[in-house]
């Protein structure tokens, strides 16, 4: 059975990091990533670092420990880019469809990108998503107050933020959309 999208690459890995200021030191300057923002504690338990090593606003990021043993140096979760917003809609109704357990719908603060994240069967967090920031030559990434954080999918497509077409071309998919914003 093929699903109704496709995966186009691994996007990005979050990890659990014990220290994140030495991390991040680690990262920026032994491996050369660069950072595009910085989450402090109020926004992430622990702080964020997201790094990047391509014109994607991320491809890692650390999440600092926030005193939870639990918390380790593990994986935080795995994205995978999808080519389309129509696919990220496509692949939460699959998903639904097949039973799975969806923990977040909608667009992320930094990095601006639209997204369903879920459980795979062993309860690792996995995410697919579309439209990622991209960082230019200038090395800056878009303002903190652009982001458009949005808690689903269908406010992502009518609240997008500066210079994402989140135009849906399946009309199927629009006309559902549409309904479902009568509805509310």
């Amino acid at each position: 059975m093929n699903p109704p999208f496709a995966v186009r690459k691994i996007g990005h890995a979050v990890i659990f990091v014990s220290d994140i200021e030495r991390s991040k030191k680690f990262y920026t300057e032994v491996l050369g990533f660069q950072i595009s923002d910085i989450y402090d504690g109020s926004m992430m338990p622990g702080g964020m670092v997201f790094l990047r090593c391509n014109g994607d606003h991320h491809c890692l990021a650390l999440v600092g420990d926030k005193g939870d043993a639990a918390n380790g140096k593990s994986l935080h979760h795995i994205a995978f880019e999808l080519a389309t917003i129509d696919e990220v809609i496509r692949a939460r109704d699959h998903l639904v469809a097949h039973g799975t357990r969806i923990t977040f719908e909608g667009r992320r603060r930094a990095g601006c990108q639209v997204a369903v994240e879920f459980l795979d069967p062993d309860g690792h967090h996995l995410e697919l998503y579309w439209g990622l920031d991209q960082v230019g030559s200038d090395g800056r990434a878009r303002p903190w107050d652009e982001w458009r954080q949005t808690p689903s999918l269908e406010e992502a497509v009518r609240t997008p933020p500066r210079g994402q077409d989140t135009t849906i071309h399946d009309a199927t998919l629009r006309a559902r959309l549409e309904a479902a914003t009568d509805r509310a």
